[in-house]
């Protein structure tokens, strides 16, 4: 079972937006001397809409070879054509990563039963264990508890990262499927209470920048120390919030530039920060006891 803090890692990015594969692997290699339990590369927070379908396997090829399994991969391979999926999931089986990460499909709206039908039959076309990604703010459709627990009897079908922020969604996914399916929290902001009610991990944006304490925090939440995973958690609550003041990634890695962790390279349609929202991340950061 994957669990823990698992880091959404960003694609690091030259100024002409090409990847800078050198600056990835130095993340790789931070992420796991800080204890990070597990890394999703081409998520959301990777910038999978605008990466090639070469640059997209390429990046999970070439994670894989890099962590060399010193923690698990898992590749993001949803997509809202089904053929797609199978196809990118396909790939990330061959280069051998340990799990794919398919979120819901997005922009063409499926139903329940489309949704259901696009999961089961990417599950039964590829061996290899599938984490479900509902995340309606960015999809437009949403997954729900119902769908999910069908979905759940299916063997690869491992778990389900619920990144909707809503509590009372969890607590249902929980009592319905955790006996059957790992829930993961999609939403730093409301990781913590997930985990401490039976969630088993947390896939992170805040883990970014802050990869050490979110390990810290997780681990602590797992053990259901909810006064030591408050305390860690507590100076990072302004940060969880802020790095969504506008769409993700262009937060995280504004903040991680900012810290010379990358630099600070975008694909259109995203362009930088806006520089309203400079202070109120810096002011988060600061809070979160990042140096800057």
């Amino acid at each position: 079972m994957i669990e823990g803090s698992i880091v959404a890692i960003v694609t690091p990015m030259l100024a002409s937006g090409e990847i800078d594969y050198p600056a990835f692997d130095r993340l790789i290699e931070w992420h796991i001397a800080s204890h990070t339990d597990a890394i999703v590369v081409v998520g959301t927070t990777g910038e999978s809409p605008t990466l090639s379908e070469q640059e997209h396997c390429a990046l999970v090829r070439h994670c894989v070879e890099k962590v060399a399994k010193r923690v698990p991969v898992i590749a993001g391979t949803g997509s809202n054509s089904t053929r797609e999926a199978i196809f990118f999931t396909r790939a990330a089986r061959e280069y051998g990563a340990d799990a794919c990460l398919l979120v819901v499909p997005y922009y063409n709206k499926p139903s329940q039963e489309g949704l259901y039908q696009h999961f089961k039959i990417v599950a039964g076309s590829v061996d290899i264990p599938q984490i479900l990604y509902n995340v309606p703010s960015r999809t437009g459709a949403d997954l729900l508890p119902e769908t999910v627990s069908r979905l759940a009897d299916i063997p690869n079908i491992v778990g389900i990262k619920e990144a909707s922020g809503n509590m009372d969604r969890c607590r249902e996914l929980l009592s319905t499927c955790a006996d059957r399916i790992s829930i993961y929290g999609g939403d730093d902001a409301t990781a913590m209470e997930l985990m401490l009610a039976g969630g088993r991990g947390n896939i992170s944006v805040t883990a970014n920048l802050l990869p050490q304490q979110m390990h810290d925090l997780c681990k602590l939440a797992l053990q259901s120390d909810a006064v030591g995973a408050a305390a860690i958690n507590a100076p990072l609550a302004l940060l969880h919030n802020k790095l969504f003041v506008e769409g993700n990634p262009v937060p995280v890695k504004w903040a991680m530039a900012r810290l010379g962790l990358i630099q600070s390279g975008l694909r259109l349609p995203l362009v930088q920060l806006s520089p309203g929202f400079h202070g109120t991340l810096l002011d988060a950061m600061r809070k979160a006891g990042l140096a800057v």
